[in-house]
């Protein structure tokens, strides 16, 4: 695989080398109003070397659980990092799993029998250069089993949920399979992590999916970003299955500049939320964009959040009252701005089809699991030298 492939996903990381930098700020706003958030406690956790957060996800005993990786073995590849800690945020116990190469969580989620799931990819196991890697971890942290997915090229994880049946559904992306540079991948397997079927989504160029949840008719909804189809550079990918892993429609959504979704949620009227970033529409450089679609994916409405700076939206749940939380990272003072009364250009919406003229993908990212809670690195790269710990917040809303 030639590295200009391997680094499509820039926002990512270079999935060759892992210099991955994740969560760089968190910003928590409350829809339909934006309320304040006051932070209850703030944790780091991890050794002399440096220690990435990438996932977190509160626990039925109101303790979290997060994942991402360690460079804790000396080596320069990290490993796969899981810290379940209680509801104060100390550590009850930590793990790490992966061998030589990099190896690295990206999601994580318990399950209904009280253990993990935790999504990812790996260097060290597997049949190509980077696999998908699928972890399940008892309660107590013990590894019950692991499995990987993917082809001779890279193919990695973002996200993963377990399923109604008891399996999980997986998505990621995938260069050893598929019709383009990269394609969406999206793995279902049985309650013992083996695949029970795999299928891509996309076109000649990148294509990824950001997340994915199973939806009320047993199929699936996937978010990502592509830059096979669309108005942009890059585009929101809006995938719809059925429970066989068949896209039923697809929807692409942005303008003339790079916009990825990054989170994706069934609303109570069947239809979709998602949040991502967008470049083409706000205020700023890129503003934290949030869509509201119909059942078929038409877009009901837009909405942009941020300031002059970088803003991203990474996590987006319906509240109770019907209104949306969303998590991300928000460099400036809030400001919000109606797409709908902006002086920019109309949304562009398109359904899949033709291959826009130009090139590589700018942006992807992660989505964290709670909307009130984070895991993330320290923002800046570092020096060589410099160590970097996973930094968890945990909020709660005012007002």
């Amino acid at each position: 695989m030639e590295s200009d492939d391997r680094t499509a996903l820039t926002n990512r990381g270079n999935v060759g080398d892992v210099s991955t930098h994740f969560l760089t700020a968190l910003a928590t706003i409350l829809l339909p109003m934006v309320l304040h958030a006051q932070i209850t406690f703030e944790r780091t956790y991890g050794g002399e070397a440096s220690d990435e957060g990438s996932s977190a996800w509160q626990t039925g005993d109101g303790g979290y659980v997060i994942t991402g990786a360690t460079y804790a073995t000396g080596l320069s590849r990290p490993d796969v990092y899981v810290v379940r800690t209680d509801a104060r945020g100390d550590t009850l116990w930590t793990r790490t799993l992966g061998d030589t190469c990099a190896d690295r969580g990206e999601f994580v989620q318990q399950t209904a029998d009280g253990g993990y799931i935790v999504a990812g990819f790996t260097e060290s196991f597997g049949a190509g250069r980077t696999d998908v890697y699928l972890m399940k971890f008892s309660a107590s942290g013990d590894t019950l089993w692991t499995r990987t997915f993917g082809g001779s090229n890279n193919d990695v994880a973002y996200s993963a949920e377990q399923t109604i049946d008891g399996g999980y559904i997986i998505t990621g992306y995938t260069y050893s399979f598929g019709a383009g540079s990269s394609d969406v991948y999206l793995v279902k397997t049985d309650a013992s992590g083996d695949s029970m079927w795999t299928r891509t989504f996309g076109g000649g160029s990148y294509d990824w999916g950001n997340s994915v949840q199973q939806t009320a008719d047993s199929g699936y909804i996937i978010v990502g970003g592509t830059i096979s189809y669309g108005a942009g550079w890059e585009d929101v990918y809006l995938i719809k299955t059925d429970p066989r892993g068949t896209m039923q429609w697809c929807t692409t959504l942005g303008g003339s500049g790079n916009d990825v979704g990054n989170s994706v949620r069934q609303t109570t009227d069947s239809g979709y939320v998602l949040a991502g970033m967008t470049e083409s529409f706000g205020a700023g450089d890129n503003d934290v964009f949030l869509v509201k679609t119909s059942a078929n994916g038409d877009t009901v409405w837009t909405r942009t959040f941020g300031g002059p700076g970088p803003d991203w939206g990474r996590s987006v749940q319906q509240t109770l009252d019907g209104g949306y939380v969303v998590a991300g990272q928000m460099w400036t003072a809030d400001t919000v701005q109606d797409m709908s009364t902006s002086s920019g250009p109309a949304l562009a919406v398109r359904h899949c089809g033709q291959r826009p003229s130009a090139a590589l993908a700018t942006t992807a990212a992660i989505t964290s699991s709670r909307p009130l809670t984070a895991a993330m690195s320290s923002p800046e790269p570092p020096a060589p030298s410099a160590r970097r710990a996973v930094t968890f917040i945990s909020s709660r809303p005012i007002g």
